[in-house]
């Protein structure tokens, strides 16, 4: 079965700090994707040892439960594990991770785009929830660590939900919009209550591998009701201070990655130098390939312009793939040198 045929599993990943509203926001998707006949599926990360906020999530929707600290740290590696569970064992057609709110997304995106290559899953995008009058207040008294996690948070938003809007007056929320605008001018903005928003624009997330860039983020006004609780929970922990990345498919988005299924082997020397020659937006890229001129498959690596090739013998079947990740990089470009790549090797082959 070619690559391109194989059914890929959507994969969103919830962030924002603590007590924002992401176990809301969850609930909420949940009922609407399995009420819209599709399979969801949740892994729950608490740096507790019981897993609270999953007791909100429906019986019969298949959960993993990574406990004890965050995947960005001390439960790194399991992340991947539990998506090849939930795959092989549920084969869901959608599947949510919910961070926890002291986790930086940085590196739960670096673990499921690894699992994006052994695995047939696609990280579509990163949805922060914001709590907004926790952040205005914390941009005006102390901007210390939850503060600087919140800002890598929204840095790495596709979609970003001001959360609790109807908590604050008018020029108290457009101050907050206006800090989060800047540090993420490319994401879609959107005021809520109560996590409520139209589930049409996470499902627009999954289909933007064909959509046309977006102008901007754009408001949504919340009409809900305000009679919800708010969880204003603080923890003191020794945040990760990271680059942020995400993978979201759009030919100009802010932080993105590209993911590239190979129909055929390239040329080793053809592949190393359009690598060298990516644009300084890409950071950061991994894949599996196998090169006409050799018979061996690498492992390839690529980090602050410096890259890695080691050879392996893949378990299983594997595809040759590829991935791109970084800020505000044009898709289609690297996907047109990429085809280039592969129409030189086959009329070598011809």
């Amino acid at each position: 079965m070619s690559p391109k045929s194989t059914k890929r599993v959507t994969v969103y990943l919830l962030s924002g700090f603590l007590g924002s509203g992401k176990t809301t926001l969850l609930t909420k998707a949940i009922d609407h994707f399995t009420e819209a006949g599709r399979k969801p599926a949740v892994i729950m990360n608490e740096i507790g040892e019981v897993n609270l906020d999953g007791q909100l999530v429906a019986s019969e929707v298949p959960m993993s439960e990574l406990l004890g600290g965050c995947i960005c740290c001390s439960n790194r590696g399991d992340l991947g594990l539990a998506l090849k569970e939930l795959v092989t064992d549920e084969q869901p057609d959608l599947i949510f991770i919910e961070s926890t709110g002291i986790a930086n997304p940085m590196e739960i995106i670096d673990e499921v785009t690894d699992a994006s290559l052994l695995l047939p899953v696609e990280l579509k995008a990163v949805i922060t929830v914001v709590d907004a009058p926790q952040l205005l207040e914390l941009s005006r008294t102390s901007r210390g660590k939850t503060y600087r996690l919140m800002q890598e948070q929204i840095r790495c938003a596709n979609l970003l939900l001001l959360n609790k809007t109807d908590l604050l007056q008018t020029e108290a929320l457009q101050e907050v919009d206006a800090l989060v605008r800047d540090w993420n001018a490319f994401a879609s903005v959107h005021y809520t209550v109560f996590s409520q928003i139209d589930m049409r624009l996470i499902e627009r997330l999954e289909e933007e591998d064909t959509l046309q860039p977006s102008a901007g983020g754009k408001h949504e006004d919340a009409h809900q009701e305000r009679d919800h609780v708010h969880d204003h929970e603080h923890h003191d922990h020794d945040h990760h201070d990271h680059a942020s990345h995400t993978e979201h498919h759009h030919s100009h988005s802010h932080v993105m990655a590209y993911t590239h299924f190979f129909e055929r082997a390239v040329d080793s020397q053809a592949f190393e130098e359009f690598v060298s020659k990516l644009p300084q937006e890409v950071y950061r890229a991994k894949g599996i390939l196998s090169f006409s001129d050799t018979s061996s498959r690498f492992l390839f690596q690529y980090a602050y312009r410096e890259m890695d090739f080691i050879k392996i013998t893949p378990k299983g079947v594997v595809p040759d793939v590829a991935v791109f990740i970084g800020e505000n990089f044009s898709k289609d470009a690297v996907r047109t040198e990429l085809l280039k790549l592969e129409a030189a090797a086959d009329s070598v082959v011809k």
